[in-house]
């Protein structure tokens, strides 16, 4: 079997969104599947490839890439060999997100022409894992956050990240510029929820790296010791690493990063050599399945674990083939109140991760990355190869 080309298809789909503390239902996106073709009719997909993993589609700019420059750079090339492929791709220097769909729809096709879902050809370890509910932001008042993780918890979820106030400010919920660090709004949050869901409840923290001083973190990370959280989750802009190194040594919550430090399981190595973290955290826009399986393995290794970031088929495909000692947790989401998650995507037969009451998932058995695609959605609503998607409005209306 050879590659004979690829090919991106841009289509209109609609989704719930929070944007700048306002609900957007049906909003307007641009979804891409990127194919991979071969001399023997198999297909390898993927679905999205920019932004909040395969919810977004790539940008016109990324698309152009793959068609113009790695299709006849591929075609002649074997299938099977993602390895290799991964390899070259790295060293051309590309947007890692762009090899990384490559490698996502190359595994997807591996899994199709095997009849075999992905996690099973990585080795299977596990057919469900524990959910985490993960906010969106700026979703209003401290009371708003506690009755969110409260509704999350009748749901059966057992565990529930906080992402805060970013580019919005809470006392006048109205968008602004990221400094001041809303620091005590933050851990009003942190304790309303706490309060809250109560001590059974596992709790994180994701400020997006908004706080700018070492001294904020320090005293946000503190209040979340006393609060019992579980991890705290890139409370720093990442190109500061030897903050971290101080943050993670200063600290007894484990600190959960780096979370979008490009350079993949490279730069997520060179972390855990500086001790800069106690938890690794990379997706598979970060390298593809076969770079997070890379950083998977070291961690085994070294003896600390390596949580994903984002929900979507090609994580949870990781996730059934690595051990809850190393992965732990889905994360499920974004999630807002209002915000409607739980239905298949328009272009899709079925969602990808149906929560069970237990607050588990159950992995996708279908083959590949677990699709099953609604071809005829995606060509009644295929869009020219240029089209982008609005810019969400920054004022609520």
């Amino acid at each position: 079997m050879k590659i004979t080309g690829l090919e991106v298809v841009p289509f209109e789909t609609f989704v719930d969104r929070i944007s700048f503390g306002e609900l957007m239902t049906d909003y307007r996106v641009v979804q891409t599947v990127t194919k991979v073709l071969t001399d023997e009719g198999a297909e390898g997909y993927y679905f999205g490839g920019h932004f909040h993993g395969d919810q977004d589609g790539l940008l016109p700019g990324d698309r152009a890439l793959i068609t113009q420059f790695l299709s006849p750079l591929l075609t002649g090339q074997d299938p099977f060999d993602r390895a290799e492929i991964w390899r070259q791709l790295w060293a051309a220097k590309l947007p890692e997100n762009v090899c990384s769909v490559i490698d996502l729809a190359l595994w997807d096709l591996a899994g199709r022409v095997t009849g075999l879902p992905v996690h099973k050809l990585l080795g299977g370890s596990r057919q469900r894992v524990k959910a985490c509910a993960s906010s969106f932001n700026n979703l209003g008042s401290p009371d708003e956050y506690a009755a969110h993780a409260t509704d999350c918890q009748r749901q059966g979820y057992r565990a529930y990240k906080i992402h805060p106030y970013h580019y919005w400010n809470p006392a006048t919920r109205r968008a602004a510029l990221p400094r001041p660090s809303y620091v005590d709004w933050d851990l009003a949050v942190c304790e309303a929820v706490r309060s809250a869901v109560g001590d059974e409840m596992v709790l994180m923290l994701d400020p997006w790296g908004t706080y700018q001083t070492y001294e904020d973190a320090l005293r946000i990370g503190r209040a979340l010791e006393r609060l019992g959280f579980y991890w705290y989750e890139r409370p720093l802009p990442e190109y500061r690493v030897e903050s971290y190194a101080r943050l993670a040594d200063e600290l007894d919550i484990p600190i959960c990063s780096p979370e979008i430090a490009e350079g993949g399981v490279y730069t997520r190595a060179d972390w855990i050599l500086r001790r800069a973290s106690d938890i690794s955290r990379i997706d598979v826009l970060r390298g593809g399945i076969t770079g997070v399986m890379k950083l998977t393995g070291m961690c085994e290794a070294v003896g600390i674990r390596c949580e994903l970031h984002m929900s979507g088929f090609g994580n949870l495909q990781v996730l059934g083939a690595t051990s809850e000692d190393v992965c732990e947790y889905y994360e499920r989401g974004l999630l807002g109140p209002g915000a409607r998650y739980d239905t298949a995507p328009a272009y899709l037969e079925a969602p990808c991760d149906p929560l069970g009451p237990d607050g588990f998932v159950e992995l996708p058995s279908a083959p590949g990355l677990g699709y099953q695609i609604r071809w005829d959605y995606i060509e009644s609503h295929r869009l020219p190869e240029t089209a982008v998607e609005p810019v969400a409005p920054l004022h609520p209306r």
